[in-house]
C-alpha cells in the first residue's frame, strides 16, 4: 500500500488540514482507515473524493501510524 501525505492551509483561512490521497485499495477501506487515524488521535476529519483531510497538521503521528500498518508514505509540500 502507498499513500501521499500533503498540509495544507484550509481554503487559505489560518485552519491547517493532514490531507491522505494516492490510496491504492478499495474506498471502504479508505473510509475505516479515516475513521482508525480519527479515534486514534481524537480529531475531527472526513472522508472526500478519494482523500482523507484530518483538521490539524498531523503529518508525523499519521505518517507513523501508516507505516505501523505497513503503508509506503510520501510527504508533499511543506
Amino acid at each position: 500500500q502507498s499513500a501521499r501525505m500533503m498540509w495544507t492551509y484550509d481554503n487559505g483561512k489560518v485552519k491547517p488540514t493532514t490531507i491522505i490521497s494516492d490510496y491504492e485499495g478499495e474506498d471502504e477501506d479508505f473510509k475505516l482507515l479515516a475513521k482508525e487515524i480519527k479515534s486514534k488521535l481524537a480529531v475531527g476529519g472526513t472522508f472526500k473524493d478519494g482523500e482523507i483531510i484530518i483538521q490539524g497538521d498531523y503529518r508525523d503521528k499519521i505518517m507513523k501510524l501508516l507505516q505501523d500498518k505497513g503503508f509506503k508514505t510520501k510527504r508533499v509540500g511543506g
